[in-house]
């Protein structure tokens, strides 16, 4: 059955460690730059990891447990298959369970997405259609592990390239209505949010109007390529590969106008470049959150 999580009810940072979490922003932990991030702490104020590349006892996991001593620690999963028929892992729930328990990250997020089907797990993240048989089934999985984990969790808007012909809701109603039946939060990618928008003809602005701003508790921003469909028309494909574009920084200034400073993830996973290329994204998030931040006082 579907219900809300009370989320008052369990454990949440301090007033003060919010506030300081919010104006933050982070990158996605690299094995080539942990040496550099180790030798500056504070170049950034938090890091994200996969979690389902921490899951098995061994060097990793301790590495991990390392990170989490040093930074507040996002933990993003991409193998719950959430969107899917399959019925929920328990054996992969069993081992995030214990990955959550033992590093104690500040925040949790998945994605809106199925990775498994008939048994078989396919090493993508899969769109779902945006219509209320889909909504009612993502509700009820979502519901299932944020009280078998008892905590909440945040859930990313995908990049989007094709519609389903089932669709009947737009995506920014349908995940507005899954944070009302859930309780869940929302992990904004505002890349994704260009990409889609770009792709289907929506307006970013418009998106943003429809969901609950106050629900977004991380942001991620990154890179994206133009491409051409199979009739030559333009498509923008979502990397993590290149640097964030210019026209994704303006619509990140414009969620920050609007929403105030959210934790900030600088999220690349192809390409890497040198930890002082990402440390120039890092500080221009940094700019722009201060920015904001003045004039709004």
């Amino acid at each position: 059955m579907v219900g809300k999580l009370d989320t008052a009810e369990l454990p949440s940072p301090s007033p003060t460690s919010r506030l300081k979490l919010a104006a933050s922003v982070g990158v996605g932990l690299k094995q080539k730059h942990v040496r550099p991030l180790m030798a500056n702490p504070t170049m950034v104020d938090f890091v994200e990891v996969h979690a389902e590349n921490y899951m098995v006892p061994g060097p990793r996991h301790d590495l991990l447990m390392d990170v989490s001593r040093t930074w507040p620690l996002s933990l993003h999963g991409v193998a719950l298959s959430l969107g899917g028929d399959d019925p929920l892992d328990r054996v992969h729930l069993a081992h995030l369970k214990r990955l959550v328990d033992t590093a104690k990250p500040v925040l949790f997020s998945e994605h809106i997405a199925w990775s498994r089907h008939g048994g078989t797990y396919f090493n993508d993240l899969l769109p779902v259609p945006y219509n209320r048989q889909s909504l009612i089934r993502l509700c009820d999985r979502v519901y299932e592990v944020q009280n078998y984990l008892g905590r909440q969790m945040l859930l990313e808007n995908p990049s989007s390239y094709v519609r389903f012909q089932g669709d009947t809701m737009h995506e920014a109603d349908f995940l507005a209505e899954l944070v009302h039946r859930t309780g869940c939060g929302l992990l904004l990618d505002i890349n994704n949010l260009f990409v889609s928008a770009q792709n289907h003809g929506w307006t970013a602005d418009d998106w943003l109007s429809r969901i609950q701003l106050d629900a977004v508790g991380e942001v991620h921003l990154a890179g994206h390529e133009q491409s051409t469909d199979d009739n030559g028309n333009p498509v923008l494909i979502d990397t993590h590969g290149e640097e964030i574009s210019e026209p994704v920084w303006f619509l990140y200034s414009e969620f920050l106008a609007q929403a105030g400073p959210r934790p900030t993830l600088i999220e690349r996973d192809n390409n890497i470049p040198p930890f002082e290329d990402l440390q120039q994204e890092v500080e221009l998030a940094k700019f722009l959150m201060q920015t904001e931040a003045g004039e709004e006082a």
